[in-house]
């Protein structure tokens, strides 16, 4: 079974606009699919991702050598860099490997069909593991666990409807808290329960009562909203006149955020994508996590400082 099937990857391509020999940067390189096919159609890849085990796996796919430099892994070829860090330091990792600006920079956010299947992991609702959520399970961060605890009612609730949009927010959290009197939560299968004793599964419901909840603590924990507002602006800086910005979301806070960074940035940025690109019925078919994905297109145009030089 595949680590993670990308999503939208043929129209991925295609915005990308592959050049032989030109630096594209995969900002969350997964299991390596997107990167795959740049590779394919003649491009270099530096590909980021927080996951050790998103690095091991993509460098076991292209045959490379791993080392652990500074606590974070590291993978290179000529064509290729796998680099476990978080896509805010994108400058500071072209720096460091040397690498000219970059002709494209794709962002795949959300999280890893090994992730959700992964039980270990502690993000999804249907095991009774852990409840852990961290991207990175080496770094000293509060879990999901930890912050479902610490947290108040009030604070829960705050959390949950802002970050999960659940408008059972306010009912949720102070079930929780009651559960909390007795006993701290500890497991994806504890938190799950408390949700389900509130939200039940309606009949025509198509997602589980409880993902809203784990996608907002999901959020959080890792500080998703923010690392994505942080990862655009340091793309759009790094990125040459006519470099392309690519990015695929999955829910609607990160698709907003998306949408609004290409809107107050139309002095540097062309939309490419009037309305975000979705999956196919034939993709949806393959891959039913695609159902939520969304695409947001843009290319780099010159300042008003840069056109006086031209």
């Amino acid at each position: 079974m595949a680590y993670h099937v990308p999503v939208l990857l043929k129209e991925t391509i295609e915005y990308l606009d592959i050049k032989k020999d030109q630096w594209y940067i995969d900002c969350n390189i997964g299991g390596g699919g997107h990167t795959a096919l740049i590779l394919e159609k003649g491009g270099k890849v530096l590909g980021i991702d927080l996951d050790a085990e998103a690095i091991e796996e993509s460098a076991t796919r292209f045959n490379l050598k791993v080392e652990k430099v500074e606590g974070k892994l590291i993978a290179k070829s000529e064509n290729l860099i796998l680099v476990q860090d978080n896509f805010t330091n994108i400058q500071l990792l072209t720096s460091q490997f040397q690498l000219p600006d970059p002709k494209g920079i794709l962002f795949d956010l959300g999280i890893s069909s090994h992730q959700l299947d992964d039980k270990e992991r502690g993000f999804s609702f249907m095991s009774d593991d852990d409840l852990d959520m961290r991207m990175n399970q080496s770094s000293d961060e509060p879990t999901a666990a930890d912050i479902v605890n610490a947290l108040n009612e009030k604070e829960l609730a705050q959390l949950f409807f802002e970050f999960g949009e659940e408008y059972r927010a306010k009912q949720i959290a102070h079930t929780i808290n009651e559960y909390k009197k007795n006993k701290l939560i500890k497991t994806t299968h504890e938190l799950s329960s408390i949700i389900l004793s509130v939200k039940r599964k309606g009949k025509y419901d198509r997602i589980h009562p409880a993902t809203q909840v784990f996608q907002a603590l999901r959020i959080i924990t890792n500080d998703e909203l923010n690392n994505i507002k942080i990862g655009l602006q340091k793309a759009t800086e790094i990125l040459p006149k006519d470099g392309t910005l690519v990015v695929i979301s999955f829910h609607s806070l990160e698709d907003r955020i998306v949408k609004n960074f290409i809107r107050d940035n139309e002095n540097r940025l062309e939309t490419l994508t009037k309305k975000p690109v979705e999956a196919t019925l034939d993709e949806l078919f393959e891959n039913p996590r695609a159902r939520s994905a969304k695409m947001r297109a843009a290319r780099v145009i010159p300042s008003a400082a840069e056109e006086s030089h031209l």
